[in-house]
């Protein structure tokens, strides 16, 4: 046990010394680096702040879009022109009234139509090298609806009143042409030509070949043929001239004596072929009938 003059001795010696106190925070370079970093932070938040100011400026954002564009109740409205580097999906594109829509494209401009499963029903396409359409109809109309061209894989139509061929040429047709009604433009001549092959019409009721203030001419280098299998063919004018007929000459034994005349008549051979003979008191294509041999 502790004598009473230990205890006092102890405590006295506990008392003489002084408290202990713990610092709580960051003190030295830590504390240099802490403020460092947050006056780095205030910094660069500044900057991305003025930044942001900046590009809200310079791309004109509002409350109803950006720049050329706005946001209206009836979708998206751009201003000017407009460049997409993706695919752009929409279901209406219009211009704004009394402005034209212009599409501008340093290749082509395609525009398809497709079905639910993706494949292609119509495309149109307008590039450096052409206009190209693909589809099962082609129809263009007028104003008030009028059928104007329709193109399909089994005919092409033309309702305009009038088709105009422009080209030094004319029209070029591989196979047959059938119309109702052949005629030239007024004051112009009307020309059908065949220069290394025949030409043939033919139509099942006749054939009217009609110029009511000029001639008709038909030309040949080798036949021309005139056939009626059931009918007849008429030569309806007021002088009938038929040029560069030849002449047939008389036997000298059935000649008759007597000045030349200068009538003749029109005979025709059993052959079908045409000459002239002197005119008698008869008949003189019995006697004058050497051409036909």
């Amino acid at each position: 046990m502790m004598t009473q003059e230990q205890c006092t001795h102890r405590n006295n010696v506990q008392s003489s010394e002084k408290p202990q106190v713990y610092k709580v925070g960051i003190y030295g370079w830590r504390k240099r680096c802490l403020y460092f970093f947050v006056l780095l932070l205030m910094i660069l938040i500044l900057i991305n702040l003025a930044l942001t100011i900046w590009i809200l400026k310079v791309m004109n954002f509002t409350i109803d879009g950006m720049g050329k564009l706005r946001i209206t109740e009836k979708g998206l409205k751009l201003e000017g022109d407009s460049e997409f580097l993706q695919p752009l999906y929409a279901k209406e594109i219009q211009s704004k009234p009394g402005r034209p829509l212009f599409l501008q494209s340093s290749r082509n401009v395609s525009v398809n139509i497709v079905n639910s499963n993706n494949q292609l029903l119509t495309q149109l396409v307008t590039g450096s090298t052409g206009f190209k359409a693909r589809g099962k109809m082609f129809e263009v109309k007028s104003t008030t609806g009028k059928l104007l061209f329709s193109a399909d894989e089994q005919e092409v139509v033309v309702g305009a009143e009038r088709l105009r061929v422009m080209g030094a040429e004319g029209a070029v047709f591989s196979k047959s042409l059938e119309t109702p009604h052949v005629r030239a433009e007024p004051f112009k001549e009307l020309r059908l030509e065949s220069p290394t092959r025949s030409l043939l019409m033919e139509a099942p009721k006749g054939i009217q070949i009609l110029a009511e203030a000029g001639d008709i001419q038909a030309i040949c280098r080798n036949e021309l043929r005139l056939e009626s299998k059931d009918g007849e063919i008429s030569l309806d004018a007021r002088r009938i001239r038929l040029m560069r007929l030849p002449e047939g000459k008389a036997s000298t034994s059935s000649s008759s004596s007597g000045n030349r005349q200068t009538v003749y008549e029109v005979c025709v051979c059993p052959n079908g072929r045409l000459f002239l003979s002197q005119a008698g008191t008869g008949s003189t294509c019995q006697i004058s009938n050497n051409v036909c041999l």
